[in-house]
């Protein structure tokens, strides 16, 4: 708790940044946007800029940052939002431990939320935060409080240095009780991401990732960067996850982008991966170098389209195995790397996918992992106050060190689908997940791979322009 806490009381502390952009810094251009950025009307205005001056955008596979969800006319900054949410579900598992047979259950969440949306001459910053509480209708001692905020910000530092940071943290008793179940699929075309696709449906976690980047456009079609990135994920109560563990990733790049024309992009980029899981005894360490080689093509400002790759090499030291404490070698390898992401948005519906082949951390397995992932979201305004989503994932994960007991390799296929009806300031939601993970050495997910979901969500939201 003392970890959320001090989140809490940053986001307090980042809040105050906007007013002092406003007084101390002259105006100049708006800070420029990164493909991206989870605000797509930021996003338009500054491609619009691109095309028409000098500034550079900074690439998806560079900028870690996840690309918008909402159509363009459903997107405004200058905005404090809050509400309160209700939701209503069944679940044919409810099942916390490895005994016995599957639970249906009904549970209840209730969640505040309050989000800050706010762009000055410099400083573009997203904070949000919404805490809750689950019960659930016969499995009481599931009950649990939530925690979910963010820190979303990009700051000019100068006409051409661009400061980005971006951080999230999530306490959570399930993975569906966020306060949008439909707004999950969150897609990324970053090469540098964290691994969450080992999914215990019902179990205490307390994860958080982030990342923050500086870019510096040194020439009319040139620009270099730097940027640090971060995971961990803890479960509280190891008796809810049998044969899942807690980890740890950091990470650093530089990069190089050139500018040929005012669509296309290509550079290069070099990666370091420190990936660390903690099973029951000692520890399993992998360090991961890469060298990306990326093409960007903006081809309007509701469509873009990015792909890397490049050799990657990975060095993995396991723990001794029990009872003999058997030490093995290093497993020292080159292995290949690659992926690609696209992002269309348009007045009325938006569009994401990525797809990525890469030395991940393992989210939860014993090690660092090969992971093939793939992820998708889909959303369409059907007419000023009807809306429907869909977004998926697949993810494999392929153990490196697989001698290992309990070294297992496996994946996860996810889905949920909604429609969203408005009645003024309310909201009705309903929609429906299917969750299949396939770990036949992991004892909490292979008794009971499949989990189906139906949800009914009731909210109240308020809207408020700043400064005017």
């Amino acid at each position: 708790m003392k970890s959320i806490e001090i989140y809490l009381v940053s986001l307090i502390v980042l809040t105050a940044l906007p007013l002092w952009a406003q007084t101390d810094n002259p105006p100049v251009q708006s800070a420029p946007t990164a493909t991206g950025q989870n605000n797509g009307q930021d996003q338009t205005q500054n491609q619009n800029q691109n095309q028409n001056n000098d500034t550079m955008l900074t690439p998806p596979v560079v900028s870690g940052q996840t690309y918008p969800t909402e159509p363009t006319s459903q997107e405004r900054s200058n905005y404090l939002r809050g509400g309160m949410s209700f939701t209503g579900a069944y679940g044919n598992n409810a099942l916390a431990t490895t005994n016995g047979k599957p639970v249906s259950e009904m549970s209840y969440s209730v969640a505040p939320t309050l989000a800050l949306d706010e762009t000055t001459s410099r400083l573009h910053s997203v904070l949000s935060y919404a805490p809750g509480f689950t019960f659930y209708q016969q499995t009481s001692y599931l009950n649990a409080s939530n925690q979910n905020a963010s820190i979303d910000l990009q700051y000019r530092l100068s006409p051409h240095v661009t400061l980005s940071g971006k951080d999230g943290l999530q306490k959570s008793s399930s993975v569906f009780d966020q306060p949008d179940l439909a707004s999950a699929g969150v897609v990324s075309g970053g090469a540098q991401e964290a691994n969450f696709s080992v999914i215990p449906p019902f179990a205490n976690l307390l994860r958080n990732s982030g990342n923050v980047g500086l870019s510096y456009q040194f020439a009319l079609n040139g620009m270099v960067g730097a940027s640090g990135t971060f995971s961990t994920l803890h479960y509280p109560d190891a008796t809810q996850v049998s044969g899942l563990y807690d980890s740890s990733s950091q990470g650093g790049s530089v990069f190089y982008s050139l500018r040929l024309s005012g669509k296309h992009y290509v550079g290069a980029t070099y990666q370091y991966q420190r990936l660390v899981a903690f099973p029951s005894a000692g520890l399993s360490e992998t360090q991961t170098h890469a060298i990306f080689v990326f093409y960007t093509l903006y081809a309007s400002t509701k469509f873009s389209l990015s792909f890397f790759g490049g050799p990657q090499y990975s060095d993995t030291i396991q723990p001794p195995v029990a009872p003999l404490h058997i030490q093995f070698p290093a497993a020292i390898a080159w292995s290949p790397a690659a992926g690609g992401s696209l992002n269309w948005q348009g007045r009325a519906n938006s569009f994401a996918m990525s797809y990525s082949h890469i030395i991940s951390g393992g989210g939860g397995l014993i090690g660092a992992v090969h992971m093939d992932s793939a992820t998708m979201s889909f959303r369409q305004q059907m007419s000023r106050s009807l809306s429907g989503s869909l977004s998926g994932g697949y993810a494999q994960n392929n153990v490196i060190g697989s001698y290992l007991p309990g070294a297992n390799n496996g994946n996860t296929l996810s889905g949920t689908i909604s429609l969203q009806k408005q009645f003024q300031r309310f909201n009705l939601q309903a929609g429906y997940t299917r969750l299949h993970q396939d770990y036949s050495d992991v004892a909490v997910l292979s008794q009971i791979p499949n989990t189906n979901r139906e949800f009914v969500s009731v909210s109240y939201q308020f809207s408020r322009p700043l400064g005017r």
